[in-house]
């Protein structure tokens, strides 16, 4: 990690000379011309940008058992995903040099991170909590596996991870989500947990539901050696004073880990910190489009040496299972360049700007955990959209919130939240100024586990599943509030 820390761009350029000189007899070595590239502008000049869509021909020929398409060998292992803003699934090649030189280095690095940090540790004492999906053969190879990309990865562990992780790997990769939680709960409850990993969602649905069977106050009267939370998935933010509530001690930390479907992207040196470093050497090659530009037909594509801080980009990555130049879907920004750390920012696709206001799902997370803390309120989940009123009216954005613990005063928790927003967003002060464009937002408070019986309705439940925070359509917003109806006839 030094070595890339100290020499960020010879590090890069080396990812990116391994992996065309490892794929140019592929056939997507061979259609570009891989043999004759001679480094990252050459790379850039030959190869198109590419979103899933335009890869999907050649992804599924990987998926029907051809060998050597994007990547050499055969691909044994897809990560199934469906972002946080497509209902469609995708499928994400995951080679083994992907889960050996990029997922499983990254967690070993993020232990050697933690124990550095915090050399008394006691974490392999006890074990790991960890929640997978489920995994299932490939339809198109039965040489091959779909599944949530916490399952791919637990069942490729290798086979000392068991005795340090719980539960039992059958347990945590049953498809049946309900089967599951209760089993979950049998086993972990009579086991010294000293760490979790995963969703919080899902971390914080299994913690209440234990309290809930023990009557406990606190996990700690539970798990006494519980020391830290290796979290990622969404933004913690409107998570963090749960967790303070079910592990009441600073003796608990909390280290923030960027690893998506497509790469083990970054983890954070310090706890209780939302930047992460850029982790280099896990064969990803990364390039950076300026979100302005984002929908543009040729937009500026920049190298790392090119960044710079406080902009916000668009991911784009080509990885050691074959996804060349592939828009993630990502937003991030640098707050620093020496070494090169990130926040991320949200989706692409995960913001609205139905009136110009350009909200991203980090203003959300902002100005969701203010309105929280002034309030007296924890947010178990929420999802937001425009809402489009009568011709000649002013908009407003429309918040459906399901609480943890309700505000003491839902209309000072709208204002606060409005008030953060214009705080942290320019584009949207201007837009709510004398509500000319904007009017205040709308809240609608949810019926506990509505977010969950919407999930599970999509078969949704569980992995690394999530309530998408922001969208510039009603879609969802609708959907839930037409499933609250069918439940609620009367």
């Amino acid at each position: 990690m030094e070595l890339f820390m100290r020499y960020p761009h010879d590090v890069q350029n080396e990812v990116l000379q391994r992996l065309l000189a490892k794929a140019k007899t592929t056939a997507w070595g061979e259609q570009y011309g891989y043999a004759n590239l001679q480094g990252p502008h050459d790379f850039a000049e030959q190869v198109p940008l590419n979103t899933y869509e335009d890869l999907f021909p050649w992804i599924q020929r990987s998926m029907e058992g051809e060998s050597s398409v994007l990547w050499p060998g055969e691909i044994r292992w897809f990560a199934k995903s469906s972002g946080t803003t497509n209902d469609r699934s995708k499928f994400i090649p995951v080679s083994e040099s992907a889960l050996q030189d990029c997922h499983f280095k990254g967690a070993k690095d993020l232990l050697s991170v933690y124990c550095n940090l915090r050399s008394d540790n006691a974490l392999f004492e006890g074990k790991c909590l960890t929640i997978g999906g489920s995994q299932a053969i490939n339809p198109l190879n039965t040489n091959s596996f779909t599944g949530d990309l916490s399952a791919l990865l637990m069942h490729n562990q290798p086979f000392w991870a068991d005795f340090i992780r719980t539960p039992d790997l059958s347990v945590a990769l049953m498809g049946d989500w309900e089967q599951k939680m209760d089993r979950i709960i049998q086993e972990t409850l009579k086991e010294n947990v000293t760490n979790m990993a995963g969703v919080p969602t899902w971390i914080l649905l299994i913690c209440r539901q234990i309290l809930e069977k023990t009557g406990k106050q606190n996990m700690l009267e539970i798990w006494p050696n519980m020391e830290v939370y290796f979290h990622g998935g969404v933004g913690f933010h409107p998570y963090r004073a749960q967790f303070h509530r079910l592990f009441p001690s600073d003796k608990t930390w909390y280290l923030e880990t960027y690893n998506a479907s497509e790469g083990f992207f970054g983890l954070a040196l310090e706890p209780h910190r939302d930047e992460m470093l850029l982790m280099l050497d896990y064969g990803i090659y990364y390039e950076f489009i300026p979100l302005e530009e984002i929908d543009h037909d040729k937009p500026t594509v920049l190298r790392l040496d090119q960044v710079q801080t406080q902009q916000a980009y668009a991911l784009v990555i080509s990885t050691n299972s074959g996804l060349w130049r592939y828009q993630v879907g990502d937003t991030v920004t640098f707050t620093s360049t020496q070494p090169y750390t990130i926040r991320v920012l949200g989706r692409t696709r995960s913001f609205i700007n139905a009136f110009g206001e350009e909200l991203m799902a980090e203003n959300a997370e902002t100005a969701i955990g203010a309105a929280s803390k002034a309030c007296g309120a924890q947010v178990r989940d929420y999802t937001a959209a425009p809402l489009f009123l009568e011709q000649g009216h002013a908009g407003l954005h429309q918040w459906l919130i399901e609480f943890e613990t309700a505000p003491d005063n839902l209309q000072r928790f709208i204002q606060i939240l409005d008030e953060n927003l214009r705080l942290c967003n320019s584009d949207y002060d201007a837009k709510r100024h004398k509500n000319l464009a904007l009017l205040e937002p709308e809240v609608v408070v949810l019926p506990e586990g509505t977010f969950y019986r919407w999930l599970a309705s999509r078969n949704k439940l569980g992995g690394q599943h999530k309530v998408p925070r922001l969208a510039n359509h009603r879609e969802i917003v609708e959907a839930i509030l037409t499933q609250i109806k069918q439940d609620n006839p009367s």
